[in-house]
């Protein structure tokens, strides 16, 4: 067993991508593969890519250089959205021998059989139209919490956005096999799962690629809170126009999901909401956040934003920043826009110059510092029940509250991974908050 092969991998971009990753490796295991981490000398380096922003194109050589670098005899293979996308383009790219598009993927070891080096990277991609099957998969033995993927692909026409010509159609899970992919991952001790997809809310739709829906979201969340040793679900993302209220007022006296919701806005004026083909205006977001402060009023929200879209003029902006200052959430995910091929938006006009688009940054990444320290300080002196993460920083361990808050307390190795009750006492100079066990035992 002394000359197993070595595969490595590394992930760029969103949780849906870390539970596919995860998925890929065992396959790999399956096949006798030894899987190490990136940072160690390989035979085969996978690298499962992004295409939602700019950086991530250039992360993608530096990632090949440092693999190369490690080992320059290594097999480099690259998957994902982006190899989807351009695939030419990183089969171009000095190192990468294969490059899988979105329905080839999940058959990356039928493709490693030769692992001598290619002048060019070999490229497998199939029109976007043909994925139209499912793959489930989950990310486990990576960290505390695991990433369940129960959706994937996208029907809506965002006029910023390349995911459904990198992902293809909307299409579903079976409700059974989340349910056994949701039970496997308990049995592994690990308390938390977050649920992933492009666009969950549409779960339901297109199971196995036809159209015929047989479970809702809400279907989905409610089988989810039965299945046995589960302590904690969380919804990643979620559509303001698919977060329905039924979803809100069952999760507020759910079992398992906690109270903290991620709602992509994109702007807070319905001009540009427009703009952006986005299905709903700010006044239903306004509606969907008061519905949840209503049932949960500890209830993390975050939020996603995109600044700088087309035609986004100074008053645009404005619109935005008071709207959001005004409302009650507790984070941003601040996105700035960058130009995408093949989307309606490249060829808007009201091209916005990158140092506005860097100004406007700048402005809501302060006020999403301001948001959290004023959420996290509506939370000093409540009780909550904290997961510990597994990492040592600088003798502290750190975790989170149900409702999202990060804690932290001197390292102890054996808190890792356990929930505990506590009292949140004061907020740190980091940023996180200070706690006290309620049960001394701990």
């Amino acid at each position: 067993m002394e000359n197993k092969k070595k595969v490595a991998f590394y992930t760029l971009g969103c949780k849906l991508n870390f539970s596919e990753t995860s998925t890929i490796a065992r396959d790999f295991q399956n096949e006798g593969f030894e899987r190490v981490d990136f940072e160690e000398i390989a035979d085969i380096y996978v690298i499962n890519t992004c295409s939602v922003t700019d950086n991530a194109d250039k992360q993608f050589k530096q990632i090949v250089k440092k693999a190369m670098k490690l080992n320059d005899k290594a097999f480099v293979a690259a998957v994902g959205c982006y190899a989807q996308l351009k695939p030419e383009e990183l089969a171009a790219v000095d190192g990468v021998d294969l490059v899988l598009g979105a329905t080839e993927k999940f058959k990356i070891t039928d493709y490693i059989n030769d692992l001598s080096k290619n002048d060019m990277g070999e490229v497998h991609s199939c029109e976007i139209e043909e994925a139209d099957f499912y793959v489930g998969s989950y990310s486990i033995g990576d960290r505390t919490r695991a990433f369940l993927k129960v959706q994937d692909g996208c029907d809506y026409k965002c006029t910023y956005c390349t995911i459904p010509l990198a992902r293809g159609i909307s299409r579903s899970d079976a409700l059974e096999n989340v349910l056994k992919n949701a039970s496997e991952i308990s049995q592994q001790g690990i308390k938390e799962i977050v649920l992933t997809g492009v666009n969950i809310g549409d779960y339901g739709k297109g199971e196995f690629g036809n159209k015929k829906h047989e479970h809702t979201f809400l279907d989905l969340v409610k089988a989810l809170d039965e299945v046995e040793g589960i302590e904690r679900l969380r919804i990643s993302s979620i559509e303001p126009n698919l977060l329905k209220n039924e979803t809100i007022e069952f999760v507020s006296q759910s079992r398992t999901f906690v109270p903290h919701f991620h709602i992509p806005l994109q702007s807070g004026s319905n001009d540009i909401l427009k703009k952006m083909k986005r299905r709903y205006m700010r006044e239903l977001y306004t509606e969907r956040v008061a519905k949840i402060r209503e049932v949960m009023p500890h209830a993390c929200i975050g939020v996603d934003v995109i600044v700088g879209f087309p035609g986004e003029t100074d008053e645009h902006f404005l619109e935005t920043y008071h709207f959001l200052n005004d409302l009650d959430i507790s984070y941003l995910h601040v996105f700035t826009y960058s130009e995408r091929d093949n989307t309606e938006a490249v060829d808007m006009d009201g091209v916005v110059p990158a140092n506005v688009r860097s100004k406007r940054s700048k402005m809501l990444r302060g006020l999403s510092v301001k948001k959290r320290r004023a959420f996290y300080e509506s939370q000093i002196g409540t009780n909550r029940t904290v997961l510990f993460e597994s990492e040592n920083k600088e003798g502290y361990i750190h975790g989170f509250t149900e409702n999202y808050v990060k804690v932290k307390t001197p390292w102890n190795p054996e808190l890792v991974n356990t929930l505990h009750e506590i009292n949140l006492t004061k907020i740190d100079e980091d940023g996180s908050v200070r706690m006290e066990f309620i049960n001394v035992e701990a």
